[in-house]
């Protein structure tokens, strides 16, 4: 019975390191289809309702696995209230991302069911573990009346078609984004305050980055299936896929050489590891929807290499790492308390190359923006390496 009791449930603090258990990486495979569902949404809807929408969803999903993350990093994933309480999310989260292509059609108020069941759902489960007297249990409290009140928009807009739905879920998006900014102040309850939430830094900043990884790794998973679908495999098409390649890689290397490691000890030693926890959430999430849209421009690159650049494609191809940079320059700033130069040169790059996009072929303008990224790579790599020595 110890095992189910409230205490049992929190995870032990002993001074090292808590490290992301299986149960919490088995979880993290629906978002690999839930990624997948989005750049496939974009992609189908290149138009700047389409790209809204598609931001829209990827905030809802982005919600819902964040949440989940930060229950995680208190709670015990091995405890079994808490696995089998993963496991339902998981399936929510599998029913959700199955509806992301109809969510702002006829399954929207599956996506919004299951969207508010998992928000919702998994809060009360925890209040109630926690009971009313322990120290965490005011934060749930709060957190419980801010994410009811969004679920009530999110079901509210799937009762609502078109520019009506839109309205309602972006006021839901807001509302759950809003709350940790006002540390979920609420009538009677008061507010959180981030030197209260006694966070694991690494294991939350392990989490971030393994999303990272997923996002990543959807968009090789992208490029493989876009060349295997090609009936004929001729030399543009090859080059594209292996532009598409190489831009990945150096996503990755942007990302992963450096950062990543420096990212999880800015959070341990931090004198307020919950602020900096919840900034690294709020610039993660521009960090992988640059990689969704770089996915986007990759698979529209290797289906019409030859094809010329028009202004949908301009804006695929240039958005994705222009979003990617920005978010990794914000994180970095966040991790070393200053936007890396790379970044920005890498983004003026990006700014000279727009109106050269118009005058050649999609292949090309994939290049040059492949090729800016691993020019970033490079220098911010052997920057941050002069430093270290």
């Amino acid at each position: 019975m110890a095992l189910w009791g409230s205490g049992s449930l929190l995870r032990v603090r002993d001074g090292h390191e808590a490290r992301v258990s299986y149960a919490e990486l088995f979880f993290d495979l629906v978002y690999v289809f839930a990624v997948t569902q989005l750049s496939h949404h974009l992609l189908e809807h290149l138009t700047v309702l389409g790209a809204f929408q598609t931001l829209v969803l990827w905030f809802a999903v982005w919600l819902a696995w964040q949440y989940t993350c930060w229950v995680t990093n208190w709670f015990n994933p091995e405890a079994i209230p808490i696995r089998l309480m993963l496991l339902g999310m998981m399936l929510a989260s599998l029913v959700m991302s199955a509806a992301i292509p109809e969510a702002f059609g006829s399954r929207g108020w599956v996506f919004a069911g299951c969207f508010a069941a998992m928000e919702v759902g998994r809060t009360v489960f925890i209040v109630l573990h926690l009971g009313p007297r322990h120290a965490l249990a005011p934060n749930f409290q709060r957190m419980l009346a801010w994410l009811s009140v969004a679920s009530g928009l999110w079901v509210l807009g799937s009762l609502r078609e078109g520019a009506e739905r839109l309205a309602i879920w972006v006021a839901a998006v807001a509302t759950q984004y809003l709350a940790p900014m006002v540390g979920f102040w609420t009538p009677g309850l008061g507010r959180s305050r981030t030197s209260e939430w006694t966070i694991e830094g690494g294991h939350l900043a392990e989490r971030c980055q393994l999303f990272v990884i997923v996002a990543l790794g959807e968009s090789i998973l992208e490029t493989g299936a876009t060349l295997s679908a090609r009936e004929h495999w001729d030399t543009p098409i090859l080059l594209a896929s292996i532009v598409a390649f190489l831009g990945s890689v150096a996503m990755w290397w942007v990302y992963f050489d450096t950062s990543s490691k420096d990212g999880s000890e800015a959070i341990v030693h931090s004198k307020d590891p919950g602020r900096i926890g919840a900034y690294f959430h709020y610039v993660h999430v521009t960090i992988i929807a640059g990689v969704i849209v770089s996915a986007v421009g990759n698979e529209r690159a290797i289906g019409h290499p030859d094809a010329r650049t028009d202004v949908v494609s301009a804006a695929v191809l240039l958005s994705g790492p222009v979003i990617y940079l920005l978010g990794n320059a914000v994180y970095k700033r966040v991790v070393y308390g200053r936007f890396p130069a790379s970044h920005f040169m890498g983004l003026g790059a990006l700014a000279v190359l727009t109106p050269l996009c118009f005058f050649t072929n999609l292949l090309t303008v994939n290049g040059w923006t492949s090729l800016v990224m691993v020019a970033v790579a490079v220098w911010d790599g052997c920057a941050r390496r002069r430093v270290a020595h």
